[in-house]
C-alpha cells in the first residue's frame, strides 16, 4: 500500500514571484509547465526518494491564504531555511519548537500569502 498522499499544489498569483522564492529557499530549479490552462511550476521529483512532490500552481480555483492545510516541507537545517525565508522576503510565523522524538518544526509565510510548514529531524 502507498501513503495516502501523494501530491500537492501550492497557490499562487504571481509565479514568477513564487518561483524565484521557492528556488532560493529550498536551493533547487522548479520546472514550469502548463497543465489543464493552469500556468504551473513543478517541484523537483526523485524516483526513488520517500516523499512526495508537487506544485505551484495558478490560475482561478487557486487563492494562497495563511488558513487550511498545512504542508510540510524537510529540511536538514530549519535555522538555515527560515534565514532564507526572510531575506526572500518571507515571514516567520511559528519559530523552530521541538516536538520530542519527532525532530522540529516551524512555519512561514511564503511573498504569496501561503502558510507553509518545515520539518526537521
Amino acid at each position: 500500500m502507498k501513503n495516502p498522499v501523494g501530491y500537492f499544489e501550492i497557490p499562487v498569483s504571481d509565479l514568477d514571484r513564487a518561483v524565484s522564492f521557492y528556488e532560493s529557499v529550498f536551493c533547487c530549479r522548479l520546472v514550469r509547465t502548463v497543465i489543464d490552462g493552469h500556468p504551473m511550476a513543478l517541484f523537483p521529483s526523485y524516483e526513488e526518494a520517500p516523499g512526495i512532490t508537487g506544485a505551484l500552481a495558478m490560475g482561478e480555483s487557486y487563492t494562497p491564504a495563511t488558513a487550511g492545510s498545512r504542508l510540510y516541507f524537510n529540511t536538514e537545517s530549519i535555522d538555515e531555511t527560515l534565514a532564507r525565508v526572510l531575506s526572500n522576503g518571507g515571514k516567520v510565523l511559528y519559530p523552530k519548537t521541538s516536538v520530542g522524538d519527532l525532530g522540529w518544526v516551524a512555519e512561514f509565510q511564503d511573498v504569496e500569502g501561503n502558510r507553509v510548514a518545515l520539518h526537521s529531524p
